[in-house]
């Protein structure tokens, strides 16, 4: 299927920028033209790619088209580049987890110039879904097994540890950290897809526990709250550590840390125009996480 080049990029922009007018504003043409180039995209494909809310939304298919208009414009600044024909920066749509954004991924993205990043997120074990849908180009993961279509490579591990404040371990762990203790103690989430907490009372216990929790969608807001004294929680050890030092925190279990493998897996039919996103994800990896 033929699609007109036009078309794709006023879809692209209206999804990134949330409306008409701002994606006219960006392409230099009026808000009627951009309407005008959508409606003939949505009639060329037969399916609505647009949800006309605040923001405008994608549908499924306007997803993946949208996705594919920013893979080709990718590709053609590379190949400007590559002709020595200079050319602005590329624009990269990566799922990260929110504990790699906050602990080493900022560098990498800022080693690699040239480019625009466009950032979802979501647990290392389920970013590769949004690769596997088509809707990313990259991914930081927890799974090393290649999605298909996609290269793979393992960057190194990101320690967590359980750890809560000096008040809350005294008030809840006094005695031991055991099942029962666990069980009963509140701990922080993430949000419903977070497995850490579950995975290391497993570990300790060989039991599926079930405490009471507190659901927290941020990295800081997480040290925050278990320095608060709210609860026990699984911190990345970059952010915790500091605390720990300086007493506002303490390790419910010492050495006893669980170590989650991560992988960056980029498209192969994007992989050339990435090999400079791709080694500076490595070289920020090699600094931040422990060797794989």
């Amino acid at each position: 299927m033929s699609l007109d080049p036009h078309q794709l990029a006023a879809l692209e922009a209206i999804l990134r920028l949330g409306s008409f007018d701002a994606a006219a504003t960006e392409l230099a043409v009026t808000p009627p033209a951009i309407s005008q180039r959508i409606r003939a995209l949505e009639e060329r494909v037969g399916t609505v790619l647009v949800r006309r809310t605040t923001p405008c939304i994608a549908t499924s298919a306007g997803a993946r088209l949208a996705k594919h208009a920013a893979d080709l414009a990718l590709l053609e600044t590379q190949l400007a580049r590559d002709l020595g024909r200079g050319g602005g920066p590329g624009r990269l749509r990566v799922a990260v987890n929110a504990d790699s954004l906050a602990t080493w991924f900022v560098p990498a993205m800022a080693a690699a110039e040239g480019m625009l990043f466009d950032l979802v997120i979501d647990d290392q074990d389920h970013s590769a879904d949004w690769l596997k849908r088509g809707e990313v180009s990259a991914a930081v993961t927890a799974s090393g097994r290649p999605v298909a279509g996609c290269d793979a490579f393992p960057l190194g591990a990101l320690r967590y540890l359980a750890t809560a404040s000096p008040g809350f371990a005294g008030r809840w762990f006094a005695d031991c950290v055991d099942a029962r203790s666990l069980a009963a103690a509140p701990c922080l989430t993430f949000n419903a897809k977070d497995a850490l907490q579950r995975t290391w009372m497993q570990a300790q216990t060989g039991k599926a526990l079930s405490p009471p929790s507190h659901s927290l969608p941020s990295t800081h807001a997480f040290v925050d709250a278990a320095r608060a004294g709210l609860g026990w929680g699984m911190n990345p050890e970059p952010l915790c550590r500091p605390h720990i030092d300086a007493g506002a925190l303490r390790e419910l279990v010492p050495d006893a840390p669980l170590d989650v493998g991560l992988t960056w897996q980029v498209s192969r039919i994007m992989a050339p125009a990435l090999t400079g996103v791709t080694r500076a994800v490595r070289r920020a990896a090699r600094a931040a996480l422990i060797a794989p």
